[in-house]
């Protein structure tokens, strides 16, 4: 995933439901239905533009009927850039939405589908749109904590700060305390401006040591997050570059955290204390975990730098060179604390 990518993704991760299928949603056309499989056989192959290609076919031999093929629009067409195929997704679904639940959602799912285009394509009038869809989804359904915050976005992209603050302080009150998501909505609340930045995604995770870490919570640190596993050759040749970096800023506003994609948790747990791997360490349990997801992590060894905004900075495959930038990054750190400290 590239630098694009990047912003991409927090909004997409507001649409958990695109990647699963339930009872009834697939098609009915009997050739809509092979094209559907052959598809599906492409994902499996990891050949995402031909998939995506063969979901739009199939909801086209479907009569536009087919809301499985729609929610693959969406979600590839949004991971691919194509924002023909998203949008037609989006707005058959709306179209087909019955009830007020369903005709939220769908004007949600539209809405964040406008958000991402609009970042992608620097166009304000896709925020603009955004904001109409949103709009619509809480006159459905007014107690609709995702709508609100997704809203608070599109108005902050627009540059109405004072409106998209209103709109975190909503979905403030609705949260349960703790969460991630109004842990950001508070950061969001006091720098409106860092809504329109490309953010890393908020999570929060329990280390192998037990400690609890939000990354909101390492507001004025910098984060390395460095995503790896036992079984990757690659990874464990990165492995004495990751603990230099952790040794020489130890001390310092840096936090080096390891997100381990293995499935089998003693082979990691005797791993991290054969290397001495000190520094924070959770594992996630594969691609598919959440936190590999939120970040789209699709190979390793892969690296996520964070700045003391939460800002992602950068991001590398493989074991690429850092600690310049990590220096840069720590150095302007230790400046805005000793200046906040002055005050």
């Amino acid at each position: 995933m590239g630098v694009a990518g990047i912003a991409l993704f927090v909004a997409c991760s507001l649409l958990p439901s695109l990647g699963q299928e339930t009872k009834g949603e697939g098609p009915a056309n009997e050739k809509a239905q092979k094209t559907y499989n052959e598809a599906m056989g492409y994902l499996k192959n990891r050949m995402t533009l031909a998939a995506l290609d063969s979901f739009k076919k199939a909801d086209k031999q479907d009569g536009g009927h087919c809301l499985a093929c729609q929610k693959k629009m969406i979600k590839y067409g949004v991971e691919l850039g194509d924002w023909k195929a998203a949008e037609g997704g989006a707005e058959e679904i709306v179209a087909g939405a019955q009830g007020k639940t369903e005709t939220a959602l769908a004007h949600y799912q539209f809405g964040v589908v406008l958000i991402n285009e609009g970042v992608n394509r620097k166009k304000e009038e896709m925020f603009n749109r955004a904001h109409e869809e949103l709009g619509k989804a809480l006159a459905a359904a007014a107690n609709f904590p995702d709508a609100v915050f997704a809203d608070g976005r599109a108005l902050a992209y627009l540059k109405q700060d004072d409106a998209a603050k209103a709109r975190f302080e909503e979905f403030v009150k609705m949260k349960v305390e703790d969460s991630p998501d109004k842990q950001r909505a508070m950061l969001y609340i006091s720098q409106p401006e860092l809504a329109r930045a490309r953010m890393a995604p908020p999570f929060a995770v329990t280390t192998v040591d037990g400690q609890k870490i939000s990354l909101d919570d390492l507001q004025g640190k910098v984060v390395l997050i460095d995503f790896w596993a036992t079984w990757c050759g690659p990874c464990r040749e990165a492995l004495p570059h990751v603990r230099e970096i952790a040794r020489k800023f130890e001390g310092q506003p840096l936090i080096v955290l390891s997100i381990s994609l293995d499935s089998e948790e003693q082979k990691w747990k005797d791993f991290i204390t054969k290397n001495e791997m000190t520094w924070p360490q959770y594992r996630d349990g594969g691609f598919g975990g959440p936190i590999a997801k939120m970040f789209g992590v699709q190979a390793i060894p892969h690296t996520f730098t964070i700045d003391a905004d939460g800002i992602l900075q950068e991001e590398h495959i493989g074991d690429a060179a850092m600690e310049g930038k990590l220096k840069k990054l720590v150095k302007r750190a230790q400046e805005v604390r000793a200046a906040t400290q002055t005050k």
